[in-house]
This record gives C-alpha cells, structure tokens and sequence, in this order.
C-alpha cells in the first residue's frame, strides 16, 4: 500500500471528545479516494493530519513507505512531499498566474522553473493565463490554477478539500471530469474530501464515508469506478 494510516486519534484543544478516534486507511498508488461527509465529521481533519498541519495523539501515517508521523517521529509538512488545494484555493492576489505556481517550486532553477510553469498551465489547459492575477480569473480558472500550483513540484500525494464549495451548480459538473482527467495523467495519489455523493461517484476510484465517529469503505456496497473491490469496511470506533 502506498499510504498506510493505522490506529489515527485526533481531538482539538477545545474538545472533550476525538475528533478521529482509531482511523484505519489503506491507499494504493495511483488511486484516487474520495471521503466524504457532513461537516463536522472529521474529513478535513484527516487531510490536515496527512499534511502534518495538526499532530495526532496516536497513530502511524506512512506515505511511500516513509512514517511521517508516529509516537517517537514527525515530519514537517514542507518534507513530505505532499500538493495541497485549498477550499477557498489560497492564491496570492498580488502575484501573477505563473508566480503564483512558481511559489512553490523551491530547488527549481530559473529555467527549470520557467519549463515547469508551462508545462502545469499546459495540464490544465490554461496557457494563455499566466500573467493575469487571481481577481481576473473566474472560480473555475482559480480552481485550476490552485491545482496547477499543487501538481507544480511533482508531490507524491495529492489532498483536495472541498474542491468545488465555490462552484456554481453548472460549472461544479463540467469541472468534475476535467478534474479527474488531469489527476489521472498525472498518476499522482490523491485524497479529496467532499459533502456531496455526486462529486464522490464522478471522481473517485474509492468512496470512503464518514459519519457519525464511523468510516465506511463503500467498494463493496455501491457500484463506482473502483479498481481496488477488495477493500472491506472499516470502522474508526
């Protein structure tokens, strides 16, 4: 397994209860995971332990075959190797298109830099744009380059939350699959979080719900795009 997360606890400092409470996941290379739920339920929380921005209380995270976090090690988020999009896509308004991907391209030469601009812009089919600034792009251009900025440095694992909270009902639909054909040229792992079942189905390769202190591997029960039936269902309790 490519990301392995086994025995995950998780409470906020202003809480009494965990927020995650022994989360067990299991993610194949390549394979695209939807979790979805209610807000409330724990989903972005998961996304913010991956990428190291909250400390669990227990638990192991691997990705790669490399712990990330465990009872005697973490690592910090700018070592993991992992592209992030936001929900509310956290471009930089005083940057242009292409500074706003090349941010994020530490380590990268000039020209390196300059290749790999093109190349993302490309990916998404936004070439023309790099020298707008985010104001003069609509939600759905901003949505793709908040993905181009993530896919910039090559990440081993890609997270998503909520990536069409800001999308209106038209655009959410036309920009489904164009998400996951792009996710899927790059064969990059991805985890994206979600309240809504159509964008789950549409994307996905695996549905994982969450609700009520519980997780759910839905392979098994509803008919997806899943290359990966085997998965049973699992529990966080």
């Amino acid at each position: 397994m490519y990301i392995q997360i086994k025995d995950l606890c998780f409470r906020y400092g202003n809480s009494k209860m965990n927020t995650i409470r022994n989360f067990n996941l299991s993610v194949n290379q390549g394979q695209i995971v939807s979790i979805l739920g209610e807000s409330g339920s724990g989903k972005s929380t998961i996304l913010r332990l991956l990428c190291g921005l909250e400390t669990p209380s227990q638990g192991v995270i691997s990705i790669g075959g490399k712990t990330v976090t465990d009872d005697r090690s973490f690592v910090l988020p700018e070592k993991r190797g992992i592209g992030m999009v936001f929900q509310d896509y956290a471009l930089f308004p005083h940057m242009t298109v292409a500074e706003n991907i090349q941010f994020g391209l530490k380590g990268f030469g000039r020209k390196a830099k300059k290749q790999r601009v093109e190349e993302v812009l490309d990916l998404v089919n936004m070439k023309d744009f790099s020298k707008r600034y985010p104001h003069e792009l609509s939600g759905g251009q901003q949505q793709r380059i908040a993905l181009a900025r993530a896919l910039a440095p090559k990440p081993s694992l890609l997270l998503l939350d909520e990536p069409f909270s800001n999308l209106d009902a038209d655009l959410q639909i036309k920009i489904r699959s164009e998400l996951r054909d792009i996710i899927k040229k790059t064969g990059i792992t991805s985890i994206f979080v979600t309240h809504d079942r159509e964008d789950s189905k549409a994307i996905a390769d695996r549905i994982i719900t969450m609700r009520d202190g519980s997780a759910y591997d839905w392979d098994s029960i509803c008919t997806i795009k899943s290359e990966f039936p085997e998965e049973q269902p699992m529990t966080i309790s």
